[in-house]
């Protein structure tokens, strides 16, 4: 359903004297407010509300949230963001009272059960990771990152090797790679791909060195593609005293299939609001924990949970970081991946991963004849496309993402990675039925016409959206984040 532009806002409704409800008239002595309150902290003026009748207050917060798009609303192939349906059932599994009313205060004598649950959960990401131990404090993928690298960190000064100062990232990788390295104190070493969008290896041969503490890289990376001298990377790397760190964006390609800790990777990071069945969007909350293989077991960030005989209680380790958290990270976040992995059990795992190869394929195959496509390469989970050819007729990649919005659909990712020139970046994810992406399809085929016959009707989409195109740079700058009665002409 397409929401008209022209909707009133709630003041925009306002009319003098309009009231949603009146109290009753006080039956008792009305005490000034000069003495319930300090002169200083009264208004000198009433606040400038909205007059509305209860009626339209509702009206107008039910409107709201119709204006968003999300994967309720429709199809959602943000690239790299896996945004996916995830199942309601999991909503009403953590509004028990047994696992939304417990506090961290509590004795662990009295949240065994809680204590379980992050237990058994540790122990499945570590099977599915192909490691030894699991730590779930990191509160989002981001965090996982930065919590893996101390870890990563701590082992080399423990073995008194601070001098790996150099962790090495791909020109494909997710910006939060290096921001994440910098963060740690660590400097970043560029690594190029090679003609197939992998790593190029020989590249990465001269660019390793006593001072290399690690690689960090997502497989498939960024471009959707599975990197097919994985094992060979990881020897070069190992054999030069680093670690190999698995950035878990895109760990919706592989589940049950390929084990990061089979092909060479020290460090996992899982994305649970991505993968694992947690909604995605909204700054949270997200769950990004790290799996890692024995010998780093030590370091992992405490506390963490280890059964002992018939109970469960909470350890640090050895050489912990410490905590990257409060209490014990994001509790409900955990009981949802929980219930999605025993829910699909190891096949259905693997069905998921098949089901969203299959479909990005699919996709791919289905547009590569009006789109470039960089690197003609059976994808995972995802695939990018370049709009580039379309500059010819004054339209780029973002009025294509623009337009999309017309026909309901959410924009793919854009621009990323950088090293493709216009770049569309989509997930389909296994969660689509075939006429959605049939539907998407046809509808990104007919904008594709439309740039060539009509490229005005890009360039200055969306044409039926709540929000017309903006300025996207003045609004980066000079951001409204509430509405003032002086800029629309409230008095």
């Amino acid at each position: 359903m397409t929401l008209r532009a022209d909707v009133p806002l709630i003041f925009e409704r306002s009319t003098p004297g309009r009231r949603g409800y009146r109290l009753p008239e006080l039956d008792v002595p009305e005490t000034p407010l000069e003495e319930l309150i300090p002169q200083e902290y009264l208004r000198t003026e009433p606040p400038a509300l909205p007059e509305v009748s209860e009626l339209e207050v509702v009206r107008h917060y039910t409107q709201l949230p119709r204006r968003n798009h999300g994967v309720d609303v429709g199809f959602y192939p943000l690239g790299s963001c896996t945004m996916k349906y995830n199942p309601r059932v999991h909503e009403d599994l953590v509004s028990l009272p047994g696992l939304s009313a417990i506090h961290p205060y509590q004795p662990e004598e009295t949240v065994q059960g809680a204590l379980e649950l992050i237990y058994n959960l540790s122990e499945h990401l570590a099977a599915i990771a192909g490691l030894a131990k699991t730590s779930l404090q990191p509160a989002a993928g981001a965090h996982g990152e930065l919590s893996g690298l101390m870890v990563i960190k701590a082992y080399h000064n423990h073995r008194g090797e601070g001098h790996r100062t150099e962790m090495l990232v791909p020109d494909s990788a997710h910006g939060t790679n290096p921001a994440s390295c910098a963060m740690v104190g660590y400097k970043v070493v560029e690594v190029p791909s090679n003609e197939r969008g992998g790593v190029d290896v020989e590249a990465l041969k001269k660019l390793v060195g006593p001072n290399t503490a690690g690689l960090m890289l997502t497989n498939p990376n960024t471009l959707g593609l599975f990197d097919e001298n994985i094992c060979q990377i990881a020897q070069i790397v190992h054999e030069a005293g680093g670690l190999l760190y698995y950035d878990g964006a895109n760990a919706n390609a592989i589940m049950g299939v390929v084990r990061p800790g089979d092909t060479g990777f020290d460090v996992v990071h899982f994305n649970l609001h991505k993968t694992f069945s947690t909604p995605h969007g909204g700054g949270g909350p997200g769950a990004g924990p790290i799996v890692v293989s024995e010998k780093l077991a030590p370091f992992l960030p405490g506390p963490v949970v280890q059964k002992d005989g018939d109970q469960f209680r909470l350890v640090m380790p050895e050489h912990s970081v410490g905590r990257v958290r409060s209490f014990y990270g994001n509790f409900l976040v955990y009981a949802k991946a929980y219930a999605y992995i025993l829910s699909h059990g190891p096949q259905g795992l693997r069905e998921v991963s098949a089901t969203a190869v299959l479909n990005a394929n699919y996709v791919m195959n289905k547009l590569k004849d009006v789109f470039e496509l960089p690197y003609e390469r059976i994808c995972m989970h995802e695939f990018v496309l370049s709009g580039s050819h379309l500059k010819k007729y004054g339209v780029r990649t973002l009025d294509l993402a623009k337009r999309l919005s017309d026909y309901g659909f959410h924009a793919p990712t854009v621009y990323f990675p950088l090293i493709v020139d216009e770049a569309i970046m989509i997930e389909p994810t296994e969660t689509e039925a075939k006429s959605t992406l049939d539907e998407f399809i046809e509808v990104m085929r007919q904008i594709a016409e439309e740039a060539k016959e009509n490229p005005e009707m890009l360039t200055s989409a969306p044409h039926n959206t709540p929000v017309k195109r903006v300025d996207e740079a003045r609004a980066a700058r000079h951001p409204v984040l509430r509405w003032k009665p002086e800029a629309s002409g409230e008095q």
